[in-house]
């Protein structure tokens, strides 16, 4: 059973860092792809960042230059490092995998985290 675990979320002022971590379990591949998703309140879901196996990123423009996905050692733990965070970056954040190289598409996805939630304050 796939399993994916975000943390890190939490309340921030405008021009702090966050850092998210996911975690996943029983993933049943080798190649794959992980990304960040946000979900503000009464907007849809929308792409940040995915990292596929061989390390290659994709971004959203609105968060280029800002924020940066990594993973560690053992690839089934990626990371969301979040600089100069803006009011409109306040979301849930989900992490999700894919089998899609550096999919964009939230339908592509096909195991999702429960998400966390990061407000920024101006």
């Amino acid at each position: 059973q796939v399993q994916l675990a975000e943390s890190g979320g939490g309340l921030v002022q405008a021009g702090d860092s966050l850092r998210l971590s996911c975690t996943a379990s029983g993933l049943p591949f080798s190649h794959y792809t992980m990304g960040w998703f946000r979900q503000a309140s009464g907007k849809e879901r929308e792409f940040v960042a995915a990292i596929f196996w061989s390390g290659s990123t994709n971004y959203a423009d609105s968060v280029k230059g800002r924020f940066t996905i990594s993973r560690g050692a053992t690839r089934n733990t990626i990371y969301l490092q979040m600089n100069d965070l803006k009011p409109e970056d306040s979301a849930v954040y989900y992490c999700a995998w894919t089998q899609r190289p550096l999919s964009d598409d939230p339908s592509a996805y096909t195991y999702w985290g429960q998400g966390t939630q990061v407000a920024v304050s101006s």
